[in-house]
């Protein structure tokens, strides 16, 4: 992992300077100035009801909310906003609540994935083109967390990020329900005949029972874990149910937190350092965490100036144990991982592994961030000498299928899956595979290897989570329950199964998935962390000379940018023109 100098800084700690003077900050050059546009800012600001003593020479602080109708992770969260302004306003700032996306990961469709980058840009230009010194950030949902943090780096202000938390745990009858994973669970057992549409009704109203995201270890959970690694988050936060007066408490402590910030000079580039990142991997490694954290943490560093790889991430699994025995790859849920001592006593058990000087935006250290953290029951936060897995639960594969790589959440898939090989049965898009997984004519067995094209960045269009590809009803029926699976797809962080996924590059563009037919020989190999097409080069070639790319999937609008800019997975899925080095300067106030 490197840096390219443009916003990691070596060798300073503006900490350690002069607190911030009130002609020094940002937001003067908007309300304090001698000028006609100056003038003009105060009078408007007059109108909205505020008193020059609430407002001038104090820090201003953005709270960006990602509070919709429509977000259910985020329900709770304009009362989050509240809390949030009321520890801003009692540390001598002046808050200011801006509504921006919500990316809503159980409805927006084809996935919000698609939108993530309009997120990381609204927060971007929303920082950079308002009268803010700093700014707290409000999500969890999966692609909020990582959306709002690359706009944040782009921008490099104080912040602190506020994550919303997991819901509480669903129940259903005598059994605890994880949200996400439970349901790909009871769906399967629907269709295998286990249980019919009266369990599924019950099952539907103990799901999900409160604000909050996923609280099993799926990608809500991972990021917000991720970003608490990285230093962003008050210690403890990223685990703190949605609905517990607790999340209230953090939420106004952060706005405390940040006015000291702005006043410290502590931009997000102190925080978010080559380390912090390397930490954060190997954070996400150990909990066992989701796939989609690969893409997102690749941006996130991207923006940060920091060129994080697919192999920086499989270096660091091969040092990392799984100690978290947390659903989908173990048994409990994020409530008890919280009371067992959330993410301080979880990297209290890493402390070998972490660097442990670094800053973070509660202290001048990690080390010092750790002190006295404890775990108070070693059956979800295992002990080192017992972990769930040797290594960390993600590999990332290479092989003539997958040139620039693919990952395998291995720890989630059953153990006789990791090494195999068997005939393809090959699907052109995902309405297809839906259309004819249950056709007897496939005559599918558990050796077959199911593999869907068209399903990435370009082709999915936005890599939606496809990727735990449906078994068929009729397997199901004999008891299978995993089956190797690939795709350029991504899949939900709560799902399961020998699923190899954001195979790179996508069959769209003309990776060598696109190339695949029915029948041919794949080979997964994890440990060797090998993808194998068992197809000579000549015949590749042969095929390839016979392929033509698909037409563009969007003629105008935000599509059309979206599918001419966006990278690959191995590199982030981030816009080009985003993920490229240059210097945005600050906007002329006059």
């Amino acid at each position: 992992m490197q840096t390219d100098g443009r916003r990691v800084v070596a060798g300073t700690d503006d900490r350690k300077a002069a607190p911030v003077a009130p002609e020094e900050l940002r937001s003067h050059q908007w309300y304090g100035t001698d000028g006609l546009r100056s003038f003009s800012h105060r009078a408007r600001t007059r109108q909205l009801g505020y008193l020059p003593e609430e407002h001038l020479g104090k820090p201003v602080i953005a709270v960006l909310n990602t509070w919709s109708d429509i977000n259910p992770c985020h329900s709770h969260l304009r009362d989050r906003a509240q809390a949030v302004k009321r520890g801003v306003w009692q540390a001598g700032g002046f808050p200011l609540e801006f509504p921006v996306s919500t990316l809503s990961e159980t409805f927006q469709k084809p996935t919000p994935m698609l939108y993530r980058n309009l997120l990381a840009m609204e927060t971007e230009e929303l920082l950079r083109s308002y009268p803010v010194d700093g700014a707290v950030l409000l999500g969890g949902c999966d692609k909020t967390t990582p959306a709002l943090l690359m706009g944040a780096a782009s921008v490099d202000l104080p912040t602190v990020f506020v994550p919303a938390g997991p819901m509480l745990p669903g129940h259903w009858r005598n059994e605890v329900l994880g949200s996400g994973t439970d349901m790909w669970k009871y769906w399967d057992d629907r269709r295998a005949g286990l249980i019919g549409d009266c369990e599924m009704g019950e099952l539907e109203n103990g799901l999900a029972r409160s604000a909050g995201h996923c609280m099993t270890m799926g990608t809500a959970s991972t990021l917000t874990a991720a970003a608490e690694a990285l230093g962003v988050t008050l210690p403890g936060a990223s685990s703190i149910p949605a609905v517990d007066s607790g999340h209230e408490r953090m939420a106004a402590a952060s706005g405390l937190r940040i006015v000291e910030l702005v006043r410290q000079r502590t931009k997000l580039s102190h925080i978010l350092t080559a380390d912090a990142y390397e930490d954060a991997v190997a954070t996400v490694l150990a909990l066992g965490g989701s796939t989609n954290a690969v893409i997102h943490l690749i941006a996130m560093a991207g923006r940060s100036g920091v060129k994080l790889t697919l192999e920086d991430f499989d270096r660091i699994a091969r040092t990392v144990p799984v100690l978290a025995d947390l659903r989908p790859g173990g048994r409990y849920l994020m409530e008890d991982f919280h009371f067992a001592g959330g993410l301080p006593g979880f990297l209290s058990r890493l402390t070998d592994l972490l660097h442990l000087d670094r800053p973070t935006v509660a202290h001048a250290t990690l080390r010092e961030q750790l002190s006295g953290a404890a775990v108070h029951n070693s059956a979800v936060i295992r002990e080192r000498a017992e972990p769930l897995a040797e290594e960390g639960g993600v590999a990332v594969l290479h092989g003539n299928l997958c040139p620039d790589g693919a990952v395998i959440k291995h720890i989630a898939a059953e153990p006789r899956l990791l090494r195999h090989t068997g005939p393809a049965v090959v699907f052109d898009d995902y309405r297809e595979l839906q259309r004819t997984i249950n056709d007897p004519a496939l005559a599918l067995t558990p050796d077959h290897v199911l593999v869907l094209r068209n399903a990435g960045p370009k082709g999915g269009p936005g890599m939606p989570e496809y990727g735990m590809l449906p078994i068929p009803d009729y397997l199901l029926k004999q008891g299978v329950r995993d089956m190797v699976r690939i795709s350029d797809a991504r899949m939900s962080g709560t799902s399961y199964g020998a699923c190899v996924l954001h195979i790179a590059p996508e069959s769209f563009v003309g990776g060598p998935l696109a190339l695949v037919r029915t029948g041919d020989l794949i080979t997964l190999d994890v440990e060797a962390r090998l993808l194998h097409l068992g197809v000579d080069d000549d015949e590749l070639e042969r095929r390839r000379a016979a392929w033509s790319p698909p037409p563009a999937r969007y003629g105008r609008g935000y599509g059309a940018l979206y599918q001419d800019q966006i990278t690959q997975a191995d590199t982030g899925c981030d816009f080009a023109f985003l993920a490229r080095q240059g210097e945005v300067p600050d906007p002329y106030v006059g």
